[in-house]
């Protein structure tokens, strides 16, 4: 009897849960049939590789992990070794109860790489580097101009507190004559020490939005992005920001199969539970692209009061509904008529009465 020297998986699949972390990853290997080994390892994907590659040559590898804080830099290294990585969000792993109440690393990359291997997860959508980048500007963008505004609502309720009155304009328009009221507002030593404070952190939040516009409106205009966003700005209230954002976050639109994949990407989707007789539907879906459906929705309030054809359903539908519920129909209207500018490239056309 001729003894074996040299494994060979061939034509076997090979599945690899794990449960990342900043110091360490908790690895579930197993085959089609079994669970093989659990073990602990440094958080590196070339180990993994060349872990599997040692210990199960030629087999038909598949690794998946959670998204959260370390990206895709993970799967594109896994990929560039030859191994299938897939990323899924956590909240579409199937978990039992029993599992909820006993959550530990070793259960969590257990339940990944055995969904796996039954083929319950599928994995989301991952940008390229270029997109990615391009991506952040504009979520950095966003993130500065909110520190500005948490700034500016400190100091007004700041101001509220000490009792200072100030015009509603200027508490809104925040101008160099307002914020040059502020320091030179006669306060008591302590008080003039705090205001300064705060107003030093606001000045900076701003030269921070000043140089983040001066970043996006330069990506805006380069090659790969000019013609689509000058299509999508067609539409009645979409800005140069509001197309920018789409056309990163999104990217290929062909990659949703419907319409309605588009809305449960964005979030326009609402919250419903249905049992026997009983249908429960609750506002919003939680689960969205946040920083898109804002945009939308606020792009929306512009295009009522642009566009004839916007203009027309919105009143009907405030006949019977709220203002606000009926703002989120017209935002559909507007993401369809983004997704048919951005998959057909051609201009929206204003709609006329002849």
């Amino acid at each position: 009897m001729q003894q074996v020297t040299q494994l060979d998986f061939s034509g076997q699949k090979i599945f690899a849960g794990i449960d990342v972390h900043k110091k360490s990853w908790k690895v579930s290997i197993r085959s089609e049939q079994m669970e093989l080994r659990t073990f602990s390892q440094n958080p590196s994907a070339g180990e993994l590789s060349t872990y599997l590659k040692r210990n199960y040559p030629s087999a038909d590898y598949h690794v998946v992990y959670e998204a959260g804080f370390c990206g895709f830099s993970h799967q594109r290294e896994f990929s560039n070794a030859g191994i299938n990585c897939i990323v899924v969000n956590p909240a579409d792993v199937p978990t039992t109860g029993k599992e909820k109440q006993r959550k530990s690393d070793t259960v969590d990359c257990r339940k990944l790489s055995q969904s796996l291997s039954k083929g319950d997860l599928t994995g989301i959508f991952i940008p390229c580097i270029e997109q990615q980048d391009d991506r952040d500007i504009i979520r950095t963008y966003n993130q500065t101009v909110k520190d500005q505004t948490r700034y500016k609502n400190r100091i007004q309720g700041w101001l509220h507190f000490q009792g200072i009155t100030f015009g509603e304009s200027e508490g809104r328009y925040w101008s160099n004559n307002f914020t040059n009221w502020l320091k030179n507002l006669s306060l008591s030593p302590s008080a003039r020490t705090a205001l300064d404070l705060k107003l030093q952190g606001y000045l900076q939040a701003r030269s921070m939005v000043l140089a983040a516009t001066r970043q996006v409106r330069i990506l805006s205009r380069q090659a790969r992005y000019k013609e689509r966003i000058a299509l999508i700005r067609t539409i009645p209230g979409v800005g140069e920001i509001t197309a920018l954002l789409f056309v990163t976050e999104v990217g290929d639109v062909n990659r949703f199969k419907s319409f309605d994949a588009l809305c449960d990407y964005v979030g326009l989707v609402p919250n419903t539970h249905s049992t026997g007789d009983k249908e429960k539907v609750s506002g919003l879906t939680r689960r969205a692209n946040h920083q898109l459906r804002e945009k939308l929705i606020e792009a929306s309030w512009t295009a009522v009061r642009t566009d004839p054809a916007l203009t027309m359903p919105y009143n009907n539908y405030c006949k019977r509904m709220k203002k606000n519920n009926a703002i989120i129909r017209i935002a559909k209207k507007m993401l369809n008529r983004i997704r048919y500018v951005m998959k057909n490239e051609c201009p929206y056309v204003i709609a006329v009465v002849k």
